[in-house]
């Protein structure tokens, strides 16, 4: 639920940095914020990591943090924020599947139905329209599922590859592996000429910072430790309540939402329920 209102939260802050930072900028600050955030404990955690571990963390920081972080940026720029928080929950699926693939997971016929069911109530929420994105715009939407994806890779290395690391020094060190490239890239960039003269900068910049601290680093945080204590399906099942925050937040920022929505949302938790009581 804590992830829910903090992740649900992370699209309308994208869409409010969004009013004066390009997408690759927000990109890359969301990155360098959170890891500037974490950097104490990854300087604390870095010579505990084993060698063979550090693949997978920057596995981990490249599907989980680095891409997902630009394609979100890059789909809200003609996405509305609250049909972003829906296409997110696709996760769940994408997790399923990966683990499937990859990973030797087995695919039980209940937990199949569950996230068909989920899928079901995500279709009906992109379907049934939104008042500020319109038809020709949902082409868009296919960064946000090439990020559930990544999404999906990221939370499989992280339950089958780094178990045993403590979700915090596990965050920070994913953040060290990728950082360098979001730092570095924003300095080919015009960020701190529109500090000094573009009006509302530095608004836009406090809601970047908020969707870095709280939607990345506490939230990575978080995450990683609830795969840890439950399952990959279980956690990545979270992303089919963040659309209800989203949407609702989309609401609050003028964004249209219809009877068919809510059924949408029905929908979803349905899906939640029967994936996570499936054996």
């Amino acid at each position: 639920m804590i992830l829910a209102l903090i992740w649900g939260t992370s699209f309308i802050l994208i869409k409010k940095g969004l009013v004066v930072f390009s997408s690759d900028e927000l990109g890359a600050l969301r990155i360098a914020i959170a890891f500037l955030t974490l950097s104490p404990f990854a300087v604390m955690h870095l010579r505990k990591v084993e060698p063979h571990r550090w693949k997978y963390l920057a596995g981990s920081g490249i599907l989980g943090n680095l891409l997902p972080a630009f394609l979100f940026a890059y789909a809200e720029t003609r996405l509305a924020s609250g049909l972003a928080g829906v296409l997110n929950s696709l996760t769940a699926l994408f997790t399923l599947l990966v683990g499937a693939m990859f990973f030797s997971q087995s695919i039980t016929w209940l937990r199949m139905l569950g996230i068909v069911v989920g899928i079901v109530g995500t279709a009906i929420l992109i379907f049934s329209g939104n008042g500020s994105a319109d038809m020709d715009n949902k082409y868009y939407g296919l960064y946000i599922v090439v990020a559930t994806v990544c999404y999906g890779g990221s939370v499989n290395i992280i339950k089958h590859r780094l178990q045993g690391m403590k979700p915090l020094g596990m965050s920070s060190m994913a953040l060290l592996t990728v950082a360098p490239f979001a730092i570095a890239y924003l300095f080919t960039t015009d960020v701190v000429g529109k500090l000094q003269h573009t009006p509302g900068a530095w608004e836009a910049l406090m809601y970047i910072a908020l969707l870095a601290i709280f939607s990345t680093a506490v939230g990575l945080v978080l995450f990683n430790k609830l795969i840890h204590i439950s399952t990959t399906l279980f956690a990545s099942s979270s992303t089919y309540l963040i659309p209800i925050v989203a949407l609702m937040w989309g609401v609050l920022d003028g964004e249209a939402i219809q009877l068919w929505h809510y059924l949408g949302m029905i929908v979803i938790l349905v899906g939640v329920f029967i994936v996570n009581r499936a054996k």
